[in-house]
């Protein structure tokens, strides 16, 4: 999303909100005003509710074939096992690890001490 699309959806929602709040603002004014928009509203609405109905019904039946046959797949293939193999350090480097964790512990010991040395 490029910076004009972002600068124009922007600008369309603060003059959405701009204009519903205008509408808003007529509408507790004018009780007439109130009426149309009000029934304006509730058919408009009744209107989507059926479109988003069929949407959402032809969207189930969609979903349903997806599940349906990802679980054919799954039982049409062999189930196998992906494994996959941690390589272990050879002993020597474990051990070049314990004694660099030693010496760093040592030296945090020592770096605390001088601190409280400082303050003292």
């Amino acid at each position: 999303m490029n910076s004009d699309t972002l600068n124009q959806l922007l600008q369309k929602g603060f003059r959405v909100t701009l204009g519903a709040t205008a509408t808003l603002i007529e509408t507790l004014q004018n009780p007439q005003s109130r009426e149309a928009n009000l029934s304006k509203l509730t058919s408009e609405l009744s209107q989507l509710a059926e479109v988003w109905e069929a949407k959402g019904a032809t969207t189930e039946v969609e979903a349903r074939n997806f599940v349906n046959n990802l679980w054919q797949q799954r039982d049409a293939s062999p189930s196998s096992v992906d494994t996959t193999a941690i390589p272990v350090p050879p002993s020597g480097i474990q051990q070049d690890l314990e004694e660099l964790t030693s010496q760093i512990a040592q030296i945090r010991a020592e770096i605390e001490k001088l601190r409280a040395d400082d303050h003292s």
